[in-house]
């Protein structure tokens, strides 16, 4: 038997008995139990106070502080501000929610993160905060990037000259006013200023893709089809309604139009579909693929298959109209 004594019922432990050591204290496992519940500690967790050894669950229910968001128990790091206490996840900045382990202040009775905090200092003065000190800009600011800035933390991208408030932006640079005039920069016929991304170039002018609308309606053309009437550019809707049927090649009001296969062209625009050869309306013959005009020389170069196929297709068109023709022959009758 050791001279060792168990911590709990002072007895000795038995040459090769287990012995629970924690803290350099000895147990008889039976002994090593929650002093509140006498329950042995799940895993051998256990939790301290005041020398006094608890499990988890009697531990929280009588000393863990509550969490101010969550409720739960908090074990380990608190947060604690006016009288509540929070896990570190959940103190966070009422406005962004983000979590404030890096420090807070205190806005309108709150816990905010400094950048919220002067963010909304600055709006309540009606200023802006510069992106990069955040510090309220009280002078005239420039815009880079879409955010704020004092203009003394640039200088021109060409000359190196400090900034003013003047400064202008071109791609993803700041120039000085008289190095961005040396520039040739395109300017949207919309909104009259430049242009550093994709741009659309119609009615030989340059315009924002999101500029580039129906002169009606107001919607973007978004890469999809317009035509010109004028000096304006409009969607399909509403050129058909205010001018009619535009020409199917060039998208303009049809001079001397030509109707044909559910379309109209410019007298001029005519053109056999295979080779661009202008089809002379009134004294040329031309054949239709896909309700499109072909001249003989082209359809003669078509593969024969495909020209049987075409054949029969047109002679069951013609017998279907026929059909039709002595339907209403006979309801006339």
């Amino acid at each position: 038997m050791t001279s060792t004594l168990c911590a709990i019922c002072r007895e000795g432990f038995l040459p090769k008995q287990t012995v629970v050591n924690a803290n350099g204290v000895q147990w008889h496992p039976q002994c090593f139990v929650c002093v509140q519940c006498l329950q042995p500690f799940p895993e051998g967790l256990f939790f301290e106070h005041e020398g006094r050894k608890y499990c988890q669950t009697d531990y929280e229910s009588l000393f863990a502080p509550i969490c101010h968001e969550c409720g739960q128990y908090i074990i380990g790091r608190i947060f604690a501000h006016k009288n509540a206490k929070w896990h570190p996840k959940c103190f966070t900045c009422y406005m962004c929610s983000k979590e404030l382990s890096g420090g807070f202040v205190v806005h309108q009775g709150r816990p905010t993160c400094k950048p919220c905090a002067a963010k909304a200092r600055a709006e309540a003065d009606s200023k802006y905060l510069c992106a990069q000190c955040n510090h309220i800009i009280d002078t005239e600011h420039l815009t880079f990037k879409g955010e704020p800035y004092h203009p003394h933390h640039f200088d021109c991208f060409d000359c190196h000259r400090p900034l003013t408030h003047h400064a202008k932006e071109l791609h993803a640079h700041l120039f000085c006013a008289q190095c961005y005039d040396t520039k040739e920069i395109s300017v949207c016929a919309a909104c009259k200023k430049p242009i550093e991304g994709r741009a659309v170039s119609a009615l030989d002018k340059k315009w924002h893709p999101e500029h580039f609308v129906c002169g009606h309606c107001e919607r973007p053309f978004a890469g999809e089809r317009f035509y010109e009437h004028g000096t304006m550019a409009y969607c399909e809707l509403h050129y058909r309604k205010l001018f009619g049927e535009p020409c199917f090649y060039c998208c303009k009001s049809a001079a001397d139009e030509i109707v044909q296969f559910n379309k109209t062209w410019c007298e001029n625009h005519f053109f056999c579909h295979g080779c661009d050869v202008h089809i002379k309306y009134s004294n040329s013959k031309f054949l239709e693929i896909d309700f499109l005009p072909y001249c003989k020389k082209c359809y003669g170069k078509l593969p024969d298959e495909l020209k049987k196929r075409l054949k029969k297709a047109a002679e069951s068109l013609e017998r279907k109209k026929q059909g039709k023709k002595r339907l209403l022959f006979c309801g006339l009758g």
